[in-house]
């Protein structure tokens, strides 16, 4: 089983490429929100070409939740539901909790995912990656692919039984 997370691409077509080729073929692919918005940063980043990844995005099979940069707009451009705002995946051994991350703390996520049964907690917006184990529960950010705050853009991988952060 393999899975991929990415989160908070903000309209880069180039970094969302390169976080999918690092991912390679995966049984299922996560964006943990915010698509295609910068959001309110100025200046605009040096890589956003919303209208080039909507495109890409197109025939790329993946799952969304989304962020609290996305719009329906963004769905209809890109021809996916993005009307998720959390979602639970049972995966083999695993079983996803997966939010955005802008609504709750992570004490609150972490108990939304204990009491719906997850093992592991998926989130975004912070755009700083984390992989830890509390209580049992698995907790993944992948970063951000675009504008991360912790210096370097990153995506997650599970591959045979194990989660790891890839630096882009």
């Amino acid at each position: 089983m393999r899975i991929g997370l990415l989160s908070d691409t903000h309209g880069s077509y180039t970094q969302t490429k390169k976080a999918l080729e690092a991912l390679g073929t995966c049984d299922i692919i996560i964006h943990l929100g915010d698509v295609l918005y910068h959001g309110p940063r100025n200046p605009v980043h040096e890589t956003y070409e919303p209208a080039r990844l909507a495109d890409y995005l197109k025939d790329k099979e993946m799952t969304y939740i989304r962020g609290n940069c996305d719009a329906d707009v963004d769905a209809m451009v890109i021809g996916k539901d993005l009307g998720k705002e959390e979602g639970l995946f049972k995966l083999g051994p695993l079983a996803l909790y997966c939010v955005h991350g802008y609504k709750d703390s992570l004490e609150d996520r972490i108990q939304k995912a204990k009491n719906l049964g997850a093992n592991t907690l998926c989130f975004g917006h912070s755009h700083v990656k984390m992989l830890e184990e509390r209580d049992g529960l698995t907790i993944v950010n992948p970063g951000s692919t675009t504008l991360p705050k912790d210096k370097t853009p990153s995506c997650a991988l599970y591959d045979q039984g194990q989660w790891t952060l890839i630096e882009l």
